[in-house]
């Protein structure tokens, strides 16, 4: 049965995502891309860019905690953190909650995706005004690539999916880039699409790109995401100089911050390799 104009649909491939909408409350192209907000019946807002659901009030919280607090405890002394788009700003809400981070610099190309997060989720730009944020609306890979040698802890790549814009953050250059910015024991976490839908075209290719261009291992990290495509996602992390490993477990069995998903037992789940995956990955 067709749906009517009282939902939102995202397709991809052989599976459509909707949500029940009430009313759109914006709509704009910028130099970069074309942003939605929907107001759902279930979902709170909705941010759409270019087609593609971006965010929700109601879930984002899992894929937010899942980009920050995994490669965060991952990583002995996260200090200097940058964090590549994330214009909704709810990532680097979750970075500034730990508070051995002393910088997290967000750099995302279109300044719009921060001032309507502003406007319509407020909730997630509490931080902004840390003193330890700097936001920049500047060209990620171009930062990453001018990047002093050897000067950032963790990167963290909160992209939309590998077209348009962030097509070039899912590239070998790109990721030789990171290696030569990431200090010794550096982290890369990028998203990295549904393994259901994704393994072969990204997922693959992705974790092969890795370890291509200097990364000596690469954990990727599976969580629910119920607006997404298939409702499966993840988060690739990668290390410059150790395997990927829960450095800092004691202190996340005591996080002294709210959490709504993460969780010192997600952490070591969501690293949990379903067997379809390990297959088509090592094959």
């Amino acid at each position: 049965m067709a749906l009517d104009d009282h939902w939102f649909t995202e397709p991809d491939k052989d599976i459509a995502m909707s949500l029940r909408i009430t009313k759109k409350l914006h709509e704009e192209q910028t130099p970069y891309q074309k942003i939605e907000i929907f107001e759902t019946t279930g979902f709170g807002n909705l941010m759409v860019i270019d087609g593609f659901v971006m965010l929700t009030g109601r879930d984002n919280f899992i894929y937010h905690e899942m980009m920050s607090h995994p490669v965060l405890y991952s990583h002995n002394a996260p200090k200097n953190v940058v964090i590549i788009g994330g214009g909704d700003c709810g990532t680097l809400r979750e970075v500034l909650k730990h508070d051995e981070v002393e910088k997290a610099t967000q750099v995302d190309i279109d300044e719009r995706v921060t001032r309507l997060s502003e406007q319509y989720f407020p909730e997630l730009c509490d931080a902004n005004d840390d003193p330890r944020a700097e936001l920049l609306f500047d060209d990620g890979i171009q930062y990453i690539k001018d990047a002093e040698p050897g000067s950032i802890d963790v990167i963290i790549v909160d992209s939309t999916d590998p077209v348009g814009p962030a097509e070039g953050l899912f590239s070998a250059d790109f990721y030789r880039d990171c290696v030569k910015a990431l200090g010794s024991d550096g982290l890369l976490v990028q998203q990295s699409e549904s393994p259901l839908l994704h393994t072969d075209s990204i997922l693959r290719p992705m974790h092969d790109s890795l370890r291509m261009t200097g990364f000596i291992d690469a954990l990727t990290m599976h969580f629910p995401q119920p607006t997404y495509p298939s409702g499966w996602w993840t988060c690739t992390i990668a290390s410059k100089d150790a395997p990927v490993a829960f450095l800092r477990e004691e202190a996340a069995e005591e996080i002294p911050f709210v959490t709504h998903y993460y969780n010192a037992a997600i952490h070591r789940a969501a690293g949990a390799t379903p067997e379809f995956f390990r297959r088509k990955l090592f094959a």
